[in-house]
């Protein structure tokens, strides 16, 4: 069995306000409540973690979600729900394109997507997306990482399918990444196998440790090749 992917962790000003909207917005019972830590379920076999930072949101964030929809109606639908709980538009230089561009009330960017055939039945997010100077070499490193294959593949955009799951998406773009992730990847070792070993085999993939203050915690901090930084837990 190979490591897989686990969370989307969410550095939060106000974890549980934020973590409300998103319960709400993705309809998704809160698991877990408290000041350190809000979780839902993002997918089947994913989870949605919300953690309380100090430090304020300056750059556009490198990861966001895609949201789905299922037809014309349900993505209008989505997008008033999220209007209503607080998120608002923003304008990324998207120009005019089928998808709606929202940020939730900390400025998180996610897109509400126009139906696609390829995200039916998944549930209400359609992928986890990552921005990337390579989209081929991303999907390369991160499908050696989790196992993952890689099912569409192109010079603006690569893909990375799971099982039952929401997509991992990584698309071109021309800036470099600058500050520490607001949303970053966690992942974790197969049942049978152990961190430091684990830790081993992402580094020979191309993985980097990364110091972003964590001290003396039970996870390793790694980066994959273009610097988005990511956990490695335990074995669960």
């Amino acid at each position: 069995m190979a490591t897989r992917l686990y969370d989307v962790v969410v550095d939060a000003a106000d974890p549980v306000e934020l973590g409300r909207f998103w319960s709400a917005l993705l309809a998704q019972p809160i698991t877990g409540e408290s000041a350190d830590e809000v979780d839902m379920t993002l997918c089947p076999g994913m989870g949605l973690v919300f953690v309380p930072v100090s430090d304020p949101k300056v750059v556009k964030n490198r990861l966001h979600l895609d949201l789905a929809s299922t037809s014309a109606e349900h993505q209008a639908a989505l997008v008033a729900r999220a209007r209503e709980l607080g998120a608002e538009p923003v304008d990324l230089g998207q120009g005019s394109v089928p998808w709606v561009v929202l940020a939730d009330p900390e400025g998180n960017e996610f897109c509400v997507l126009e139906p696609r055939d390829e995200y039916l039945g998944l549930g209400p997010v359609a992928a986890v997306v990552v921005d990337a100077l390579d989209p081929r070499a991303q999907a390369a490193f991160w499908s050696r990482a989790t196992g993952l294959p890689v099912t569409r593949e192109h010079a603006e955009y690569a893909s990375l399918r799971q099982e039952s799951g929401c997509w991992v998406e990584f698309v071109r773009v021309d800036e470099a990444k600058t500050v520490k992730n607001r949303v970053h990847l966690d992942v974790v070792p197969p049942a049978d196998g152990d961190l430091p070993t684990e830790v081993v085999r992402l580094e020979a993939q191309g993985a980097v440790r990364a110091d972003v203050g964590q001290g003396a915690v039970s996870w390793v901090v790694l980066a994959d090749p273009e610097g988005n930084e990511f956990c490695v837990l335990t074995p669960r």
